[in-house]
């Protein structure tokens, strides 16, 4: 799946844009999915040094899922490209609860290294996600939705990504009413 920008918020125009592809797939345990991310250099940005930090002012990919044990609420997982995590779960943007460490540990993250290729910088990250976390058993049979994001919010050219699209004045990540099936 390439995630696309909204050309719509002022914060993508004008700009040379990265290029991410990511692929989602789901076994009874885990949900893993696979970033792969080419992004010019001015948009890289690798400054956050543990798990819980800012990750979204970095070169960050982000998963939402709404939560298949409660639909009411909905996790984000937001991994740097060093593997740093942050990780929280609520109802909106406002009402978050920050995952422990011990939950943050069960996410497991895989990263391949940042290499510079002339302007641009390409980097990939695998996230996967334990049914477990959620309360589940396993996800066999669960129709998970949600978005990918990537961002940057402090890199020399801040820029947002979505796989699906989000209809909001500005760039707006926490909104579940533009939840898709991921799978």
């Amino acid at each position: 799946m390439l995630l696309k920008p909204n050309m719509n918020w002022a914060a993508n125009q004008g700009i040379a844009l990265p290029t991410v592809m990511a692929t989602i797939t789901a076994s009874n345990e885990f949900l893993q999915v696979d970033f792969s991310v080419e992004e010019p250099i001015d948009c890289f940005r690798a400054e956050v040094m543990e798990d819980g930090g800012h990750s979204w002012e970095d070169s960050c990919i982000e998963i939402f899922l709404q939560n298949p044990a409660n639909p009411a609420e909905y996790y984000n997982f937001e991994t740097t490209s060093r593997g740093y995590l942050l990780a929280a779960r609520g109802t909106d943007r406002n009402n978050r609860t920050d995952l422990d460490s011990a939950q943050l540990a069960q996410v497991q993250r895989s990263k391949q290294l940042a290499s510079v290729i002339g302007d641009f910088v390409c980097w990939g990250m695998s996230v996967r996600i334990p049914a477990s976390l959620f309360g589940l058993t396993s996800f066999e049979g669960v129709q998970l939705r949600g978005n990918l994001y990537k961002c940057a919010d402090k890199a020399k050219t801040p820029h947002y990504l979505s796989a699906f699209p989000i209809e909001t004045e500005k760039p707006d990540f926490h909104r579940p009413e533009f939840f898709d099936i991921l799978v």
